[in-house]
């Protein structure tokens, strides 16, 4: 997902770790990102939404990395990287379940109920703007500070595409807006879920010689 590209520098330096309002603010983000999981999974499954549980997958992704980056950042790199290799993992399979259950729907799935996807599309994206308005005053800080920031920023987009797929499935009375919107975030998810598995593998090769 988008978090899993602009938040790999995120895993928190100790520097940036000992600021007690950052790690508060971490703390924060991480319950809404995986509150807001559970919720989108909850109603992406009510509301028949392949997209709403493509979205949800970005708000797990993000809160495994403020969990990583608030628990195991000053661990050793091979626990750090284990970490990391589990998330990727994670995120890969969720992704393609979504992408699976995406195609079949296309087969023979009814169109989901875009009044549901639409408001949790909205609760999404105030989520995401909430946690970018939290983070807004680090968002000059060190590199990992302001690629957090940057992070909620751009996952609003992610529920904006929700939205737009709520409208075109009311628009058309098919599931095509919901099952297209789910696939690209699902594509997104493998693509980063890869990224995160390859450089895990490689930092725990360094560890290993």
């Amino acid at each position: 997902m988008m978090a899993d590209d602009c938040c790999k520098a995120a895993c928190g330096t100790t520097a940036t770790l000992n600021d007690p309002r950052w790690r508060r603010a971490l703390w924060i983000a991480l319950g809404v990102n995986a509150g807001m999981f559970a919720v989108e999974m909850a109603a992406g499954a009510a509301a028949d939404s392949r997209a709403l549980q493509a979205d949800a997958l970005d708000f797990l992704g993000d809160a495994a990395n403020y969990a990583i980056s608030l628990l195991v950042a000053g661990m050793a790199l091979a626990w750090r990287a284990r970490a990391a290799l589990a998330k990727g993992l994670t995120l890969i399979g969720l992704s393609g379940w979504v992408m699976i259950t995406a195609v079949l729907a296309a087969l023979g799935g009814a169109a989901p109920k875009p009044e549901l996807m639409g408001m949790i599309g909205a609760l999404a994206l105030a989520a995401n703007a909430g946690v970018a308005i939290m983070l807004y005053r680090f968002r000059t800080g060190d590199a990992n500070m302001r690629s957090v920031w940057i992070c909620s920023r751009n996952d609003a987009i992610g529920n904006i595409a929700v939205m737009a797929a709520a409208l075109g499935v009311f628009g058309t009375g098919t599931a095509w807006p919901d099952l297209i919107v789910a696939a690209l975030l699902a594509v997104l998810g493998i693509s980063g879920g890869i990224q995160i598995v390859r450089q895990a593998r490689l930092e725990l090769g360094s560890v290993a010689t």
